[in-house]
């Protein structure tokens, strides 16, 4: 996951030896669950957070290789678009100093980032929707010149037969957007936190972790704007949700 891979197009065959391996894979993690072979030690913690190079003007500047080129942290990597970059934090026990640590590492990297941002003459934001981003703006041309993108987008398009990702929000205002790319997911950006719990555990946290969504999104929603329309207290759930649909019988989000 988050590895360069060295095609972009895949064949028959290619197909045919990924399904072999991921039934392998399905059966394996089938009998590990069965024989508790997942780790029953204390709770770790990960962190990732994506976050948006903008320009003096509050612009998205679609800069990240060179920021990313000058930075030269393997904990910072690139995202969909040129404008959007990812910081790691190393995954933590979370019993003792864990959090305290992980905050530190947080800040320090968050610190280094804005440090070579200005000698670029951009800024970093943190933000779910950046406001001033712009539906022209999530275009090809500033796609990462990544491989593994282009071939995801490629691959979502092949499964919706060509079809484009048609998005439309209905809130305080109405808006519809057209794609044949899937740049519209990078309009949505997020702090994620990966929490690793011991299996006999992991139902009931994985249902709780559902309940306290609502409390969260409820608490801390704030992405009411995207293209310049008043949409939903925040508009990163629908927009998600279209942005990478797949058109298949279950959705992907």
């Amino acid at each position: 996951m988050g590895e360069e891979i060295t095609e972009r197009s895949f064949s028959v065959e290619d197909f045919d030896r990924f399904r072999a391996h991921l039934d392998a894979e399905m059966s394996l993690l089938a009998k590990w669950f069965e024989g508790n072979k997942f780790c029953d030690d204390d709770f770790q913690c990960g962190l990732e957070l994506e976050a948006w190079l903008i320009g003096q003007d509050g612009l998205p500047v679609p800069d990240n290789s060179l920021f990313l080129a000058t930075l030269d942290r393997k904990s910072v990597v690139p995202e969909l678009s040129k404008f959007n970059f990812e910081l790691n934090v190393l995954p933590q026990y979370v019993a003792g100093q864990g959090l305290r640590d992980m905050q530190s590492e947080l800040r320090s990297t968050w610190s280094r980032c804005e440090q070579v941002a200005a000698s670029l003459d951009h800024r970093i934001m943190a933000i779910g929707i950046l406001p001033t981003v712009t539906d022209t703006m999530l275009c090809p041309e500033n796609m990462s010149p990544l491989k593994r993108y282009a071939a995801l987008n490629e691959q979502v398009l092949r499964l919706r037969r060509g079809q484009p990702l048609q998005l439309e929000i209905e809130g305080l205002e109405r808006l519809t957007s057209t794609h044949y790319d899937l740049m519209l997911e990078s309009a949505a950006t997020s702090i994620q936190v990966h929490l690793k719990v011991p299996q006999h555990q992991a139902v009931r946290y994985y249902n709780a972790s559902l309940v306290a969504s609502a409390f969260t999104v409820a608490t801390a929603a704030n992405a009411p704007l995207l293209f310049g329309k008043r949409l939903w207290h925040d508009t990163r759930i629908p927009l998600f949700e279209q942005a990478v649909d797949t058109a298949g019988p279950l959705p992907r989000v």
